[in-house]
């Protein structure tokens, strides 16, 4: 089901700023703090907002290694593709993409070498025929 614009409105000012309060939000978006209370919490549980996340700061974040990998998969074990991939807890984040690969990874670790053998099980996982990977350097914004 498609959201409503004001609620498009109130998830960008979340992405934005998780933690703002919600006299915050309804004062930007002009409506009662109850009301943001009750869209925030419908959200929820429609399960349009699946959670909340920290962002580290550029000086945290280098204290890490991320990887973006893509991974060409056997068609017939994608699924199992993405179960091995699940059980590795430096894999971030797995997505279906559409071109030369079927899935993209971001990983981290703390080391070069534990991203060098997180980026060796990710290869070796069953189903998986072969992969690219890109060390992130820096990230230049999220949102």
């Amino acid at each position: 089901m498609p959201m409503r614009d004001s609620d498009l409105k109130l998830v960008e000012l979340l992405r934005a700023n998780a933690r703002e309060p919600a006299a915050s939000l309804a004062r930007k978006l002009g409506v009662a703090r109850s009301t943001v209370q009750e869209r925030i919490a419908r959200l929820e549980r429609e399960g349009t907002i699946r959670g909340y996340t920290v962002r580290l700061s550029d000086a945290a974040a280098t204290r890490n290694f991320r990887a973006v990998v893509m991974i060409s998969a056997d068609p017939k074990q994608a699924d199992r593709v993405a179960t091995e991939l699940r059980k590795m807890p430096e894999v971030r984040s797995l997505s279906a993409v559409s071109g030369a690969y079927d899935m993209l990874a971001v990983a981290e670790a703390d080391t070069a070498a534990r991203m060098d053998a997180v980026l060796d099980r990710i290869g070796k996982a069953q189903g998986v025929a072969r992969t690219v990977s890109s060390i992130i350097l820096s990230e230049k914004f999220a949102r």
